[in-house]
């Protein structure tokens, strides 16, 4: 063989082996896309054996706390349009009263039925179980309960009364487990329901001046998903709704003393409707979907804030994984701009002290 054959035969020897370096990446990258086709696929077609079947709301039995006014008045309304049959639980007997005349307009058969019970949840269970006890009695066992009773205060955490956190405790959570506690046996022995608890876009993100609003909502979600590991085998499905500033009579109170800071912030979003909220939470509900959020930024929040919260739908899941680098990413933006938001809010009132001091 001559020099030139030999040289020519070791390029090509070099080139082949060189080649099958360069070509590793390309394969190794169609690896993995066919690994995660087949994963994908593999999930889709085991996803009708874990995905809750949805409730039908005709004819069931719909407890509603926090149903005189705002969102919980909105979720019994749309409950309500769908043929359910409502109790509305609050503690002021004259705005149920004229409740249940608006959820009644919304009527679509004449067997429908709305009842009232004035009950304060938070302060004792033994008589939220009986008043519980007495709506079953009369309407059947409760096929989806909603707490949607709470309360919202605002301010600075040296200003705020210590009794207040007490109170935000025993309202927002307290006032969810006493009606989860009274309903969950039936719905155990009939291995059926539904229950929502209604926390809030402060019960995913700690804001400023939420220093006592925001654990009693971030104890919703703790409380939430250790229910549903344990009631998961019985066929009965928690939802957690975290809507966004709806416009309610309670925000319409909480802004009376909400700090400068706070209102800044909260106008970043904007303020909902409670009946686009209520669609929204009643078909997540509905559905068994554990999270529910309104809204590009609830949609964003619930991603990111998703952690080891259980998903009842592998599209869930999956948009998890895929967006939550990349909504990471726009969060970092959102929280520097609030913290410039505080700092601008520090020094404009320091300023203006200083303006005092020398006048």
């Amino acid at each position: 063989m001559s020099s030139e054959e030999a040289l020519g035969s070791t390029i090509t020897d070099w080139l082949f082996v060189n080649s099958w370096w360069l070509l590793l990446p390309f394969i190794m990258l169609l690896v993995v896309v066919a690994f995660i086709v087949a994963f994908v696929l593999l999930l889709y077609m085991i996803s009708p054996l874990i995905s809750p079947k949805p409730l039908k709301l005709n004819g069931a039995h719909v407890v509603v706390t926090g149903g005189s006014s705002g969102i919980g008045k909105s979720i019994a309304m749309e409950c309500y349009r769908q043929g359910a049959f409502i109790t509305l639980v609050a503690r002021d007997e004259a705005k149920l009263l004229q409740a249940k005349k608006e959820v009644e307009t919304f009527a679509i058969n004449d067997k429908q039925v709305v009842l009232c019970i004035s009950v304060d949840v938070a302060s004792d269970y033994n008589q939220v179980e009986s008043v519980i006890k007495q709506a079953q009695e009369k309407l059947g066992p409760v096929d989806m309960l909603v707490n949607c009773a709470g309360m919202s205060i605002s301010g600075k955490f040296e200003e705020i009364e210590v009794d207040r956190f007490k109170k935000m405790m025993e309202v927002n959570y307290l006032g969810s487990v006493y009606p989860t506690r009274a309903v969950i046996t039936t719905m155990k022995e009939r291995r059926m329901g539904r229950i929502m608890f209604v926390s809030s876009q402060a019960g995913q993100i700690g804001l400023f001046g939420y220093t006592a609003y925001s654990p009693s909502k971030f104890a919703l979600r703790g409380l939430a998903e250790s229910l549903q590991m344990e009631i998961k085998p019985y066929n009965i499905y928690v939802t957690v709704a975290y809507p966004p500033d709806t416009d309610t009579p309670g925000l319409a109170e909480e802004n009376k003393t909400k700090p400068l800071e706070t209102k800044l912030i909260s106008e970043t979003s904007g303020v909902c409707q409670p009946e686009q909220v209520a669609k929204i939470v009643v078909r997540d509900a509905v559905q068994g979907n554990f999270n529910s959020s309104v809204g590009p930024d609830g949609y964003m929040l619930a991603a990111l804030a998703c952690g080891m919260s259980p998903v009842t739908s592998i599209t869930e899941g999956l948009q998890q994984i895929v967006t939550m680098g990349l909504f990471r990413t726009i969060a970092l933006f959102y929280l520097g701009s609030f913290d410039s938001i505080v700092r601008r809010c520090m020094i404009q009132r320091e300023q203006s002290k200083a303006a005092d001091k020398r006048e």
